[in-house]
């Protein structure tokens, strides 16, 4: 039985971040596949969130699920939450796919 490796570049995947200020906390959320997270300073939710993001995807990847569910338009913070938004970012995900047969 002959095994073939195949390694391809780097696919990036490009998502929203949006953390806004919730009381003393920070939250934050990535709209597109309505994952969230929290830290108790901006580039600790910022930190958190990618982490999220990363680990949802591998897990939706891997398990042959679709990833992308976006949130609904009338619970995005960019309208429920405008006053408090502390940033809004482009949230990048490299994964490096290998093809096994």
């Amino acid at each position: 039985m002959r095994m073939l490796f195949i390694t391809m570049s780097y696919n990036e995947f490009v998502f929203t971040g949006i953390i806004y200020k919730e009381c003393d906390k920070y939250s934050a959320l990535c709209p597109e596949l309505d994952v969230a997270s929290e830290g108790n300073i901006l580039a600790e939710a910022s930190d958190n969130l990618f982490e999220a993001v990363t680990l949802y995807l591998e897990t939706a990847i891997e398990g042959n699920l679709p990833y992308l569910r976006p949130i609904l338009l009338d619970e995005d913070p960019r309208k429920t939450h405008s006053e408090s938004i502390a940033s809004i970012f482009r949230l990048k995900v490299d994964f490096q796919i290998k093809v096994h047969a």
